[in-house]
């Protein structure tokens, strides 16, 4: 289904002032196109293909994308209009096929627009005219702002260098300034066929004209007078005030979206404040574990300076908060798991230290032990030693061994 992309017209989806901008073209290219065998380039959703078949010959109107084709069969279902998929570089037709080609708001579009220009040349028969249109590059540019250049178009001109590229294809061209002025008329309610029209004289600026349109030709071409597009819906007053209430209503459901958003974004706040008052009190929580195992060494210094590491970071991510609404609790729930991961990492080497203080209870009660034994065994070894004295002393009160001393006698003691 073709839809209106800013570029591609769809009647009834846009401004009529808008619609009006378009149409005028067609309609001057009506005035041209009378029992002619005409090629429509580019011809989007087919609204002008129709208005041109009204009074040519043939019409045949060629778009390369295939829903703007689709629409147009769809909605202009004509007998002398035929619509087809095809390039405007690369046109599906025969020399001199055409007594007149248009082609409005096209060429800017096209990458190698000399080509097309090289093919409407040839598809056109010997008086064969082209009428081309495109938008003032310098108009253009002041009238977009801030949004800055037109992402579709690959080429915009300005009035001296399309003149001089239409020249280098056709010798004779006639360039018309097409411009959506602002007019007053005064029209009879009875029907009538009479039309008087004043356009007032003034040297023509090129520079501050909305569109160039040029007519080219092989050959001379008579009269180029001033035409005047009147459309039947014209009350540009009208159209204005319905286009401002469309934009009151436009700023009233944005004026809704804005306080909806708001409550939202309330809603939002008070969430982080939450999330941030749990997080506060998971550090205070972590800061008093901290004082709880200062004194556990070297080791728990290292697990203190990792954690202040972790605080410091935790404090950065809340001052980042209010730049980071949309991620308030994915944040708050990460941060909850590294509390949570810190317990138990804390958990862990604290039962690490226990286990080692353990250990080494374990080993000073093994040493206890080791050393009353060596008491025992050397109160043992003492009173054996009293024993073996007592026996030596024994021995030498022994009578026996003094009379063996006397006569040379026994062991010596």
């Amino acid at each position: 289904m073709a839809e209106f992309t800013g570029e591609r017209l769809i009647p009834g989806e846009v401004d009529i002032d808008l619609l009006n901008e378009h149409m005028a073209r067609y309609h001057f290219a009506v005035r041209l196109a009378r029992a002619k065998r005409v090629l429509d380039a580019g011809c989007g959703a087919g609204y002008g293909s129709a208005e041109l078949a009204n009074v040519a010959e043939s019409v045949f109107a060629i778009d390369i994308a295939p829903e703007a084709v689709e629409y147009a069969r769809a909605h202009y279902p004509i007998p002398n209009l035929a619509f087809e998929q095809a390039s405007c570089t690369a046109l599906p037709y025969a020399d001199g096929a055409f007594d007149l080609v248009v082609a409005f708001e096209v060429i800017e579009h096209l990458e190698n627009w000399r080509d097309f220009l090289r093919e409407v040349r040839r598809v056109l028969a010997p008086a064969g005219q082209l009428i081309v249109s495109t938008p003032n590059r310098l108009y253009y540019t002041e009238s977009r702002g801030a949004e800055g250049a037109n992402p579709f178009h690959v080429h915009e001109f300005d009035f001296d260098e399309f003149t001089r590229e239409l020249k280098q294809f056709f010798p004779y061209v006639s360039m018309f300034l097409e411009n959506h002025i602002e007019g007053v008329t005064f029209q009879p309610h009875e029907p009538g066929h009479t039309v008087e029209a004043r356009v007032d004289s003034a040297d023509p600026l090129p520079d501050e004209s909305h569109f160039f349109l040029a007519v080219c030709a092989h050959r001379p071409q008579i009269g180029n007078p001033t035409f005047l597009y009147v459309p039947r819906v014209a009350n540009v007053l009208r159209e204005r005030e319905r286009h401002i209430a469309k934009l009151v209503g436009e700023l009233t459901t944005k004026d809704q979206w804005l306080a909806e958003f708001d409550r939202e974004h309330q809603k939002l706040l008070l969430m982080f404040h939450e999330q941030k008052e749990g997080l506060e009190r998971s550090n205070r929580w972590a800061e008093e574990l901290n004082a709880a195992v200062g004194a556990r060494g070297g080791r728990i210094d290292e697990l203190q300076q990792e954690l202040a590491r972790d605080q410091e970071n935790a404090r950065q991510v809340v001052a980042a908060y209010n730049a980071k609404i949309a991620a308030l609790e994915q944040e708050g729930r990460e941060k909850t798991q590294w509390a949570l991961d810190t317990e138990t990492r804390l958990t862990a080497e604290i039962r690490n230290i226990a286990d080692e203080l353990a250990k080494a209870a374990a080993t000073l009660e093994q040493t206890e032990k080791d050393m009353q034994d060596r008491a025992v065994w050397a109160l043992r070894l003492e009173q054996e030693k009293r024993q073996l004295e007592d026996q030596l002393n024994m021995v030498r009160a022994s009578r026996w061994v003094k009379l063996g001393r006397k006569v040379g006698l026994g062991p010596a003691l």
